[in-house]
Order: structure tokens, then C-alpha cells, then sequence
């Protein structure tokens, strides 16, 4: 143990016993994060008509009830539809403006890159009231474009400077080789800069995914009727009741989350930029 704590712990004459209180305040923040999760997920196979922890009787009632209920199944629907939607819009578009920011040579780039992650710097719920009068005028509201076209302005801020601390990592000289020897800037950056930055681009995509798709304030103001979200529901259900219906679908959620950075992790892994 103790030549362990006198080890180095990376490349640095830093070492393990220096940074124990770093490792102490991480344990300390997981056990924080993870706590919640593990109370869920037994809460979810309660078969009580209420949040029961520990549950005094395994089921999995509220399950079935939720892969019984059409209500419930719509609002998925909607949510993994405006989810997948939003990735596919926000990744290409914040994908190339971080390039196209990165590339610039133009004075106002810094500008630029703020006014374009301003989302992320506005409380949501003004984002959510600015929606809201903008799509009544628009007929908008209550619609799967409405509602990708607001989550694609959350997550955009979000592909732009995972995909853009990537890119300073690149060395973009390799793509002005290509370039040098006759290949379009479409393709040279399709061909030698993607493939060097995948894993901030796959990153991106499962952060717009998750943004989408975890998104309550916003879908309270533009979802509903006949496109209401998965977690709009779920905060109405903890509003009017405390329906355990809630627990199961918050551990489904936590399943999905957790496979998303897995696949995540295996198709990022290797040379990349990010």
C-alpha cells in the first residue's frame, strides 16, 4: 500500500499519496450520484401502490403496467423519436459549424462560437417560454418538428465544444495534406479529419440523444396532445400522484443511458481526436 501511495501517478512526478484527496472526493461524489440510482431500482419492482423502500414484496407490477399502458407507450414513442430526430439534426450541424469555427480565420470566430452556445447559458425555462410564443405563431406547438427543432438548440452547444476541444487536438495539417494532392475540403475531411475525431462526434451524438430525451422544462411548454414526452408525463404523474409507475420507468431510462455509453465507448474506441 504504501508503495503504491509513493508511486507515480501519471507521466508527472505526481504521485498517488499527493492525490489521495483527489481520489477521496471522487469516491465521495460517486457515492453521492450512484445512491439515488440504487434506491430506485429496488423501489421499481415494489408491488405497493406507492414508493415503497425496501419494498416488503418483490413484483413487477409496474412494468407491466407500463408496457401495458398505451399512454405510456405514446409518450415513449414520442420522446425516442424527437430523441433520434434531434441527433441526427444537432450532430451533423454542430459537427460542422465546430469546424467551420475552427478552420476560420475570420475575427469574430470567439464571437461567434458564444452567441452559438448562448442555449446552454440562458436558463432553460426562458428558452421554454421563447419556444412557446414563438411556434403558437408558428404552429408549432404540440408538434415532434417543434419539439426536435428546441431540443436541437440544447443540444447544440453540446456538440460544439465536445467537437471542438477534439478538434484542437487534431493536428490539421494531415487534412491539408490531402488537400495539397487534389482532394476536395468535403473530402478530405470526410476521409482524414472524422475518422481522427469520431469519438468526440459519436460522444456528441449520445449527448443529443440524452438531451432530447431526458429533457423536461421545454417539453412541458411545447409537448402534449397527441405528442406528449416520456418525462412530461412522468412529471405529471409525480404532480397529480405518486404513481411507482415512475420508479420502473426511471430504471428503464437508467438501463438505456448506461448501454448508449457502452456502445458509445466500443464504436469510439482506437485513434481519435477526442
Amino acid at each position: 500500500m504504501l508503495a503504491w501511495l509513493k508511486s507515480p501517478a501519471s507521466e508527472t512526478q505526481v504521485t498517488h499519496g499527493q492525490r489521495l484527496w483527489l481520489y477521496v472526493f471522487a469516491i465521495i461524489t460517486m457515492i453521492l450520484l450512484v445512491t439515488p440510482t440504487l434506491i430506485v431500482i429496488p423501489m421499481s419492482f415494489s408491488d405497493s401502490q406507492y414508493l415503497e423502500f425496501p419494498p416488503e414484496e418483490w413484483s413487477l407490477r409496474w412494468y407491466r403496467h407500463y408496457f401495458g399502458s398505451s399512454e405510456w407507450m405514446n409518450a415513449t414513442a414520442t420522446s425516442l423519436k424527437a430523441a433520434v430526430l434531434t441527433m441526427l439534426v444537432a450532430t451533423p450541424v454542430g459537427v460542422v459549424a465546430a469546424y467551420g469555427l475552427h478552420a476560420s480565420q475570420i475575427k469574430f470566430v470567439r464571437m461567434a462560437f458564444v452567441l452559438l452556445i448562448t442555449p446552454m447559458m440562458i436558463p432553460v425555462v426562458l428558452v421554454a417560454i421563447g419556444a412557446f410564443y414563438a411556434y403558437v405563431k408558428l404552429s408549432l406547438l404540440y408538434t415532434i418538428t417543434g419539439l426536435v427543432l428546441a431540443h436541437t438548440m440544447l443540444a447544440l452547444p453540446l456538440v460544439l465544444i465536445v467537437t471542438g476541444s477534439a478538434l484542437k487536438g487534431y493536428d490539421m495539417n494531415q487534412e491539408l495534406a490531402a488537400r495539397s494532392l487534389g482532394a476536395p475540403r468535403w473530402v478530405a475531411f470526410v476521409t482524414v479529419t472524422l475518422p481522427q475525431i469520431r469519438f468526440a462526434v459519436v460522444t456528441s451524438a449520445l449527448l443529443s440523444f440524452l438531451t432530447s430525451f431526458d429533457e423536461v422544462v421545454v417539453a412541458m411548454f411545447v409537448s402534449g396532445g397527441d405528442n406528449p414526452t416520456l418525462t412530461r408525463n412522468m412529471f405529471n404523474a409525480l404532480r397529480d400522484q405518486i404513481d411507482p409507475t415512475i420508479a420502473s420507468i426511471s430504471t428503464i431510462m437508467i438501463v438505456v443511458t448506461s448501454l448508449l455509453m457502452v456502445v458509445a465507448q466500443v464504436f469510439g474506441r482506437g485513434k481519435s481526436g477526442g
